[in-house]
């Protein structure tokens, strides 16, 4: 008889582990609160922003995490700071669970990625049917980073705003492919990991519903004039929507939502 060694996972521990984690990624917010701390992948765009707010009602304390992967749209780390800094003048019930950011350096991962994101050309369609703009493995690499990362920090929560409606064809913002690194994650790491992603299935109109629902106005404005999405890293033209060259895939799908949503508003 085998003696399984402590902070092991068995193989009914682990079915356990991945039958929660799914019923996780499948639910819809409002979550109840979590007295947890979560680390949330920040990228300063409109869908993690949006996460920041979630997560900040739904756990006791929140790390963000940023990755600098030589991103064309690298404004974005400029943006990020300041959504945090909003965030924490505007919502004082917020501040106070908002912890340590934390930015972690990925450029060997810029350097194998032939993409529009990271490289200065024409975005466009592979014959595979994906768009230029993705980067292979960059939400799987970013999950193992962050859970790495809370392995040391102390949390096992995972927030991310990976999406299955309003997206581009990207495989790895799946359900099914992020179950699957998360099982992996923490059969690696020896402990249950969850992943949230109250993003899901929520269009980017629904999106910015979301983010009016948690904080009104104040956190839709933080949003629409703080978060940087154009993946051309265009930032000088503030359109109703947000900053961007209003022409790429993510403007368009920004806009879009935008008008969606504030004709419902109307």
């Amino acid at each position: 008889m085998t003696t399984q060694k402590p902070g092991w996972v068995s193989c009914a521990q682990d079915l356990a582990m991945i039958n929660q984690s799914a019923k996780r990624l499948c639910m819809n917010p409002p979550l109840k609160k979590i007295k947890h701390t979560a680390g949330l992948l920040f990228s300063g765009g409109q869908d993690s922003a949006t996460c920041l707010a979630w997560a900040l009602e739904t756990f006791d304390r929140v790390e963000t995490i940023g990755f600098e992967y030589g991103q064309r749209h690298d404004v974005e780390m400029t943006c990020r700071m300041d959504v945090r800094r909003s965030v924490q003048n505007e919502f004082p019930q917020w501040a106070e669970k908002l912890g340590e950011d934390h930015v972690i350096n990925l450029a060997g991962l810029g350097q194998i990625s032939e993409t529009s994101l990271t490289r200065d050309v024409e975005i466009g369609f592979h014959a595979n049917g994906l768009p230029t703009t993705f980067v292979p493995g960059r939400n799987l690499i970013f999950l193992n980073y962050a859970a790495a990362l809370g392995w040391r920090r102390g949390f096992t929560h995972l927030v991310a705003g990976m999406c299955e409606a309003d997206f581009s064809g990207y495989p790895d913002c799946r359900m099914e492919t992020l179950e699957a690194q998360m099982k992996a994650i923490s059969l690696g790491l020896g402990r249950p990991y969850s992943l949230h992603t109250p993003l899901m299935h929520l269009s980017k109109s629904g999106a910015w519903t979301l983010a009016k629902n948690l904080g009104g106005d104040r956190l839709v404005e933080i949003i629409r004039t703080k978060t940087h999405t154009c993946y051309k890293g265009v930032h000088d033209k503030l359109h109703d929507w947000g900053y961007g060259c209003g022409g790429c895939p993510a403007c368009e799908l920004r806009a879009n939502g935008w008008t969606e949503f504030s004709s419902r508003a109307a």
